[in-house]
């Protein structure tokens, strides 16, 4: 320091800070040999505290205003007595301006996960991080126990330190919130404001308020954040069946559209089989789902059958007569029929597989019927 500052210092009696910085909490005020002298003035501006340390105690806390002061240092005369101790006063006195505005600049986050037990998905391991506003409430007790004589005290010099409160707090804030995972978005500024009245509460004893504290995100690992992801998927599908459809119809239109690719007819050959069967289903028992096919009855070859399998069924005929169709009737109906004289050969036969009606002497199968019609009777 020149001598003209140290002049200025004997001669200039206004104290007061014009902060220029966005970051600085507490500011000394730079007097030469820290003497402030007899009747200088402090003036005291809005979101600004003046702390008054004389003879190294701190004497009085000041709030936005002007004020005199009085010490025992005296203009110019008291450096000039002070020559029997090497022209240095013994008589110290200092300002400290404190800012006690809010610095909301303040970024915290998660370095390491926080591990928490959750009613859904088990222990899972989450990441935070956001923003915190501070503020200093009592600037006796943060010089006391932060700042020292430390002649310009900037917000890094404490941020790790709240920063490292933050988290040490944040995993019993989430804990003790009952709030399941999925729901921590939803109730983020709840336990924000909780967690701001913790750490107002445990910073209390230096001097510091946290009125504001932000969560921004609250993250999982990669694998939570996938299998989250494929439970909305599902549910954003909905019925299953109804998208399988549709998937299968969409593929279908797609090697449609491609018809020289031999995997694109093949993909569109299986899915339209699948898709006429699940049509097939649909309209025959109207959308329900097909029940399994009874297990077939063992034959009598196998061992421990109960009876022998049912006998296959006969093919059913129709029989022309007098222009009415007469039956059904199987093979034994037929030769009935034959014996009483109702069917001969020239009688007209149908049964199913047939193209059109036939006299029953033209169907090879009805041969042995036929045998047992009695000869006409001779003329008498």
């Amino acid at each position: 320091m020149g001598l003209m500052d140290k002049l200025r210092g004997e001669l200039i009696d206004i104290v007061e800070w014009l902060d220029d910085s966005r970051d600085t909490i507490v500011w000394r005020f730079p007097r030469y040999q820290n003497e402030i002298k007899m009747g200088a003035k402090l003036v005291v501006r809005e979101s600004q505290t003046a702390v008054f340390v004389n003879e190294g105690k701190i004497a009085d806390v000041f709030p936005p205003g002007t004020y005199t002061l009085e010490t025992r240092n005296l203009p110019i005369l008291s450096t000039l007595k002070g020559w029997k101790y090497g022209f240095n006063s013994p008589f110290k006195a200092e300002v400290y301006f404190v800012n006690t505005r809010q610095f909301t600049d303040m970024k915290w986050g998660t370095q390491n996960p926080v591990i928490l037990r959750d009613a859904e998905f088990g222990v899972v391991r989450v990441r935070a991080f956001g923003a915190f506003a501070a503020r200093v409430v009592d600037p006796a007790q943060l010089l006391r126990e932060l700042v020292g004589t430390d002649p310009q005290f900037r917000t890094e010099e404490v941020q790790e330190y709240l920063r490292q409160l933050i988290v040490g707090r944040l995993g019993g804030a989430l804990a003790t919130a009952g709030v399941p995972l999925l729901d921590l978005a939803a109730h983020q500024d709840a336990i924000g404001r909780r967690l701001a009245a913790v750490l107002t509460e445990e910073l209390a004893e230096v001097g510091i308020a946290i009125p504001k504290f932000v969560i921004e995100n609250v993250s999982v690992p990669p694998e939570v954040e996938q299998a989250l992801d494929k439970r909305t998927s599902m549910g954003a599908v909905g019925d299953l069946d109804r998208y399988t459809r549709f998937q299968a119809a969409n593929a279908m239109e797609a090697a449609a559209n491609n018809p020289g690719g031999e995997a694109g007819a093949g993909i569109g050959l299986g899915l339209g089989m699948a898709m006429g069967q699940q049509m097939a289903r649909t309209m025959g028992g109207g959308g329900a789902t097909q029940p399994a096919p009874a297990p077939a009855q063992p034959s009598a070859a196998q061992p421990g059958a109960a009876e022998p399998p049912p006998l296959p069924g006969q093919a059913q005929w129709y029989v022309g007569v007098g222009g009415q169709r007469q039956g059904p009737y199987d093979l034994g109906g037929l030769a009935e029929q034959a014996g009483a004289g109702a069917l001969g050969p020239d009688t007209l036969v149908w049964r199913a597989g047939m193209a059109q009606w036939q006299p029953a002497g033209q169907v090879p199968e009805l041969a042995s019927v036929l045998a047992s019609v009695p000869p006409a009777l001779p003329p008498q």
